[in-house]
């Protein structure tokens, strides 16, 4: 199937603008999201932040259904608000799809109506996006005639992303769109948003508070705090740094991008060459079988990585990587966080201050990452 080619929305060098001050409340200064950012005007940039912290207010300011003041908000060139101008798009005159945690399907009508619904909205002469495409990338051809509740959670997120897509949107707004799905529909939904990110030639905000979700699916990363931006950039980049990984808690974890070599089907393991080397994972519950020559993106907590200075013999582990220490900082009284450079690709470790003492390590020193198969996150 041939990607969703929507004219201007591949104009990467204009990118999205983001400049808002939104203020909820006046008592005790109440709460202002105060941003100004340009994000990349392809892929997908994760908005991610603990709860309060302006995600969805990023959102609904993108969208128009907040209004900022001041604002300015452009997609790729196209500009939907700029005060200075004295300029305003209304929400339904923005070419974009949103898609919020709850589906917001109208039960009345069939998966059919629903999706046609969409369609209705734009102009027969400023459609780019086929429905018939659309009902295929999300995989929803067999649902069509069925009515919202005879679906489920995650098909009902399915119609409702494909319901966005058939509005032709330049930006596509996802609010947490995994959040109220349990685990295994949560697996079941993510690959659709990966086929989404191949295939549709659009930019994706996409709100989180899920790293899982920011591994799988992100390419850019925008972090928010007390509705400010802490920092953004790549996402290999960013999870890596010591400052946003101790924000992090013990989620905190090191993303490894590489091309799958090997299956191995009597053990269920997966063997993955990046740039440090080869990395052997087990297979995910549930996920679609790899293939040799696949892309795939590695996630490996910090929590699972132990060093040496020498290379362990007779041992259960089955990651065992040369590298370098590149910075340490204390976390916490007892913990140090140390980040890693494994031939170019970054790793984080988190031990014990009394083992960083220990292996006395410094900026420079060559060390071996070991990681069990078991721990990384495919």
């Amino acid at each position: 199937m041939s990607a969703i080619d929507i004219p201007g929305a591949q104009a990467e060098a204009t990118g999205i603008e983001l400049r808002a001050r939104v203020r909820y409340g006046r008592h005790d200064g109440g709460f202002v999201l105060d941003i100004d950012v340009r994000l990349p005007g392809h892929g997908v940039t994760a908005v991610f932040g603990p709860s309060g912290c302006g995600k969805t207010t990023l959102l609904r300011a993108a969208a128009g259904l907040t209004r900022p003041a001041p604002g300015r908000v452009a997609v790729n060139g196209e500009v939907w608000q700029d005060d200075a101008r004295r300029l305003w798009r209304p929400t339904h005159r923005r070419p974009l799809g949103l898609v919020f945690q709850d589906a917001g399907l109208f039960e009345h009508l069939t998966v059919q109506g629903n999706l046609d619904f969409g369609l209705r909205r734009v102009p027969l002469p400023e459609r780019r996006v086929a429905l018939p495409q659309a009902v295929d990338l999300l995989g929803i051809g067999h649902l069509l005639e069925r009515r919202p509740a005879q679906l489920s959670g995650g098909e009902r997120q399915r119609v409702a992303i494909a319901r966005a897509l058939a509005t032709s949107p330049r930006l596509l707004l996802m609010d947490e769109p995994l959040a109220a799905l349990d685990a295994a529909r949560k697996a079941e939904l993510l690959p659709y948003f990966e086929r989404i990110t191949r295939e549709l030639n659009a930019p994706m905000l996409y709100v989180t508070h899920s790293l899982d979700e920011v591994a799988r699916l992100a390419d850019h990363l925008l972090l928010l705090g007390a509705g400010r931006v802490t920092a953004q950039g790549p996402a290999t980049a960013l999870l890596a740094r010591l400052d946003v990984a101790r924000q992090q808690g013990d989620g905190a974890s090191a993303l490894l991008e590489g091309t799958v070599t090997a299956l191995d089907a009597a053990y269920q393991l997966v063997q993955v060459r990046f740039g440090g080397g080869v990395i052997q994972c087990v297979q995910a519950a549930g996920s679609a079988p790899h293939a040799p020559g696949q892309r795939v993106r590695l996630r490996v907590q910090a929590r699972d990585v132990s060093l040496a200075l020498s290379r362990a013999r007779d041992t259960s582990i089955l990651n065992v990587l040369p590298a370098t220490v590149q910075s340490l900082a204390d976390d916490g009284p007892a913990q140090t966080l140390v980040a890693l450079d494994a031939g170019g690709a970054p790793l984080l470790a988190r031990i014990t201050r009394k083992s960083a003492q220990a292996l006395a390590l410094t900026p420079g020193l060559p060390v071996y990452a070991q990681i069990k198969g078991v721990a990384v996150l495919d």
